[in-house]
Order: C-alpha cells, then structure tokens, then sequence
C-alpha cells in the first residue's frame, strides 16, 4: 500500500485593524519525502502479518528516519510554517518509485527528502529532480550515484571521495612527521580508496605524506603487519579498505602488539562499529571521520528524546537525528528562500546540530556542477571505547 502522510500547515495571522481579510495567503510549499520503510514486509492490505513477531530489521532505519521527519513536521506545525508533505515508502512493492513519477505526482513539489539505499534510486529521482528543477536533499546515502550535470542533488552524508581527501589534509596537520602505513586488501573499493589518497597526494599545495603502502589477505597474521612498525616512532595505521572484519583484525592486531605506539586511521563506515569498544581493541586510538555530531546532551537534543519517547516509546537512533534534521533545516531554508533554495544551501540561520557546508562539486573537465555535497566533516578519536577528542 502506498503510505502518504498529508499534512497542511498555514501561517495563522491575528486579526487586527492593520490586516484585511482578503489579504492574500502566503504560499504553501509541497515537500515529498522517500524513506525504506518496507511496509510490504510487514502489513498486508491495512492488517498486520499475523505471522510477524517482530519489527523486520530492514524496516528498523527507515522507520526511524520516517519518526525523526514527524518530530520535525510536529516542530514546524507549532512554528505555521507554510508548508504540505507528502511522505513515499520508496520500498512499496505496489507503488515504486518510478510508478509515483509516471504519475505526476510529484509535479508540484518545491523538495524532494530521500533516504536512499542503492545507486538506481538515486538516478530515478535525481533525473526527475533536474528534469523539473527541483532540489532533492540525499540525507543519509554516502554515494553519487554516479549523478553529473545536476546542480539540485544535494548529498547531505558525505561520499567516499571527501572522506579520503579530508583525512589526508587531517594527518597532514596532525601525524605528518609519523610512521604513516596504509593497510589494504585487493578489492575494487580498495584500489579507488588508494586512487584517491594519491591524487590528494599529487594536488596537494603542502608536503606530500610518505606513505607505505601494504596489501594484506583478510587472514593476514601480526607479522605481516608489525614489520612495516617502528617501535621508536608514532605508528599511522591508515586501514584502506571499507571492510569492517578486515578493519577490526587490523585493530585487534595492533591492540595485542603495545610495543608500537599506533593511531589507526578508520573509514567512515567505522562510526556505527561497535566492535571498536570492546576489549581485544584497547589500548589504540582510533580516529574516523563523519558528517554527523549528534551530542544528544544540548537542549534541542534533549527534547528531541524526550519527545520521541513519549510519542514512540523508545529512544532515537542517529538516522532518527537525521530525519529531523534533514525535514526541519531544509523545510526552514524552503520557506525562507522559497524557489531560490539552491542559492542557499549552505545558509546558518537554521542549523540544527551540524554545521553542514554544502558546496558545489565541479566536473574537472567542463568544470559544470555536477551536484552539491556536504564537506563540512568531524574527526571522532576514540580510546577504549571513549571518545577522547572531537576536531
């Protein structure tokens, strides 16, 4: 079944001698919002599969993104802003995403929210975006999708490509004069990690880092490792690889050898490892990038939880985090900038927790925007499970 939620919210203006009631109302903006809720899997018709015990886990991130974009639509409801949503299971087995396009449906909207899970999403939107100039935000997919020539995709979830780079600038500041490794397996994902790494390496107007360079199989013992070590030195592991088994052995190898003083240097998959805090990974500190600092301890925070427990009785994730940030600042920008949006998207007024830097990446050849991403990235350095630093 196909879940729209509708909600129409209007300024409401006092009465008063100043104002006629035949002034004009200020304009409605359309919101559409995409989010994998996978209510196939769990709902037939309007009933309830009496067969489920449980909440699927594939249902559980975009569930939550959904509850974070109502918290927000609450808090814009209370503020009248301007504003109409539209909210698509993107995972509807009955009403894809293409289908709710065919339909016009989407004809009138001023932005399109999605919380994307695979690169053929993306291009479905992204070309219906460009086709009729409106904005898309990409909330929580750290990928392109291989998107060109389209200045209203927007990636709020920073890609692979900005990570690498930021971390090279990152030990340039902070580990240049270390012993930097970079630990790697064969992959493809692998060999574009290392592609990137050496262009920065090439384009940068600093020092070059040395960097050794080390291909490892995913068994990889402490010896293979440990010889590329300087035992007199600070030790920068870089793990060049997204595959969290081989980044956990590589931890784990280098928390069991302590004669070697060793940073390693995760990728950004590594924010929701938890394995990272367990014993058998002590003693290392651990740094990774991330465009996301939900403190969950300042006020806005705060009430956010509280709010979400007494509406859904639990306590929200980080993609709950991201639904509201991503339904509140952008619907806020909308309403203040209205169809001139794309000239604001990096504007401060209405920062929710993260100090998003939207900028426009450039194709290197035509040097035409190819789309918009957020480069504004932290550096979390964890020790023991703890978080020691934020940069």
């Amino acid at each position: 079944m196909k879940l729209i939620y509708r909600i129409l919210l209007f300024f409401c203006f006092v009465c008063s001698s100043l104002f006629s009631f035949a002034q004009a109302q200020p304009k409605v903006f359309k919101i559409a919002v995409f989010a994998p809720v996978y209510l196939d899997s769990v709902f037939d018709e309007n009933n309830y599969k009496s067969n489920i015990n449980n909440i699927p886990k594939a249902v559980l991130p975009g569930l939550d993104f959904y509850n974070g974009v109502m918290l927000a639509i609450d808090s814009l409801q209370h503020e009248g802003a301007p504003i109409e949503v539209f909210i698509f299971d993107s995972k509807n087995k009955n009403e894809t995403i293409n289908s709710i396009i065919q339909k016009n449906t989407l004809n009138d909207v001023s932005l399109i929210i999605a919380s994307f899970t695979n690169r053929t999403e993306i291009k479905t939107v992204a070309d219906f975006s460009l086709q009729k100039k409106i904005p898309l935000i990409s909330s929580t997919f750290p990928n392109d999708g291989g998107i060109t020539n389209n200045p209203y995709f927007v990636i709020i979830n920073s890609t692979l490509k900005t990570h690498c780079e930021e971390l090279y600038k990152f030990m340039q500041k902070y580990y240049s004069t270390g012993n930097i490794v970079m630990v790697r397996k064969k992959g493809v994902v692998e060999d574009i990690i290392q592609s990137i790494f050496n262009q920065t390496a090439r384009s940068t107007p600093s020092v070059p880092l040395k960097i050794k360079t080390v291909e490892l199989s995913d068994t990889f013992n402490t010896k293979s490792l440990l010889f590329l070590l300087d035992s007199t030195k600070k030790n920068v592991v870089i793990c060049g690889s997204i595959d969290e088994a081989f980044g956990l052995r590589l931890v784990r190898t280098l928390s069991a050898s302590p004669a070697y003083s060793s940073t390693v240097i995760g990728m950004p998959t590594w924010d929701v490892l938890k394995d990272l805090d367990k014993p058998d990974c002590k003693g290392v500190d651990i740094i990774y990038s991330t465009p996301y600092n939900f403190s969950r301890t300042d006020k806005f925070s705060l009430a956010i939880i509280s709010n979400y427990n007494t509406k859904y009785a639990g306590r929200p994730t980080d993609m709950a985090f991201k639904g509201f940030e991503s339904m509140y600042h952008f619907a806020k920008l909308l309403v203040a900038h209205g169809n001139s949006l794309n000239n604001f998207l990096s504007d401060k007024n209405y920062k929710v927790f993260n100090d998003l830097d939207i900028r426009a990446v450039k194709n290197r050849s035509t040097f035409v925007t190819d789309y918009f991403e957020n480069k504004r990235l932290y550096f979390i350095k964890k020790s023991d499970g703890n978080i020691k630093s934020i940069y």
